[in-house]
């Protein structure tokens, strides 16, 4: 049996914007709409590796969709956009090293047999 719905709001209706107080996602501090500069949300490489194993761990197929998902935009205050820059960079560097200990730990014990032969 179908269902009708009926609405008495025209179907082109211009969207409603919310005027709500925005808060700076590094400081926590309040600021305006005006001085909010929006940016993807910084991911540490803690948070990364945990999200990973997790959805590793529980479910494997929404892996691709976890990591290749764009993030909605965030608001930073303006006076805060260097530090930003520092930590994605500290943060990436970060997971750099951790690649590279790990490609070693994982390549160490191949050369050690190889070396022995």
């Amino acid at each position: 049996m179908p269902v009708e719905q009926s609405s008495d709001a025209p179907l082109n209706q211009e969207p409603v914007v919310v005027d709500e107080q925005l808060y700076c996602s590094l400081t926590g501090r309040p600021i305006s709409r005006a001085e909010a500069y929006w940016a993807p949300p910084l991911i540490t490489a803690r948070e990364l590796v945990t999200t990973i194993v997790t959805t590793l761990l529980r479910a494997p197929s929404q892996l691709g969709h976890i990591l290749l998902a764009e993030q909605p935009n965030v608001p930073y205050a303006q006076d805060v956009r260097e530090r930003l820059a520092q930590r994605r960079s500290a943060e990436q560097l970060k997971l750099l090293i951790g690649m590279l200990v790990l490609l070693a730990l994982l390549l160490l014990p191949v050369l050690l047999l190889v070396m022995r032969s």
